[in-house]
């Protein structure tokens, strides 16, 4: 049978010796405007959207990924842009896989600043903390009664008064410590220290998983 040519756009979601394991495949940097075109005209069958840059230069236009689903070539998204493009375009035969993907397809989440955070531009290491991670993570604290709803509540909205760039827990703990009691706040820094979740990465993660079975 033949086996179907993928790409994957990948940086800071996932580190790239786990993505080799999960899906042979050919891994790009974060997809930039035209890198889904180019891969169309390679002969590329299957583009997996994880990464994409959004601030820094052009970010990857809807076209691209119509004009991709037009020539037939199956489109898969998640984790961040992916997620937020597979919510935009779904209707059109965008697949969306992940946690993230269904927050922006139900509207529980709207900003690209949700998954927005800086990386190492060699290694793709993030060097900030995606809001959405920071805001499911707060969500978690309060299931299991780690802080209140009004703990949570005041704490994310200290990490959306952030610029992207500068979101980390260090530094919204930081801030938090003189607001919340110190109780509570020991309790909260202990938990995002040894039971946080980083969901864009689960996502990465489910995302190839998908691609591996349509390959």
């Amino acid at each position: 049978m033949h086996e179907r040519k993928v790409v994957v756009f990948l940086g800071p979601s996932l580190e790239a010796e786990t993505a080799k394991k999960i899906l042979d495949a050919e891994y790009r940097p974060p997809a930039s405007r035209g890198d889904i075109f180019n891969a169309v005209r390679e002969g590329v069958e299957i583009i997996g959207l994880i990464d994409g840059v959004f601030f820094q230069a052009c970010a990857i236009a809807h076209r691209e990924i119509l004009y991709a689903l037009e020539e037939g070539v199956k489109v898969v998204g998640a984790s961040s842009m992916g997620a937020l493009r597979a919510s935009e375009l779904d209707q059109y035969g965008m697949e969306g896989v992940g946690r993230v993907y269904e927050l922006y397809r139900k509207g529980e989440l709207v900003s690209d600043d949700e998954v927005a955070l800086i990386f190492e531009p060699n290694t793709f290491k993030p060097l900030s903390e995606p809001l959405v991670n920071i805001r499911y993570n707060l969500g978690l604290a309060e299931e299991r009664g780690v802080i209140s709803k009004e703990v949570k509540e005041k704490v994310l909205s200290i990490a959306k008064s952030l610029y992207y760039p500068e979101r980390d827990y260090e530094k919204i703990l930081s801030i938090a410590e003189g607001e919340v009691e110190i109780e509570v706040f020991e309790r909260l820094k202990k938990f995002l220290i040894e039971d946080k979740k980083d969901l864009k990465r689960d996502d990465a993660i489910a995302a190839l998983k998908r691609i591996k079975e349509i390959k």
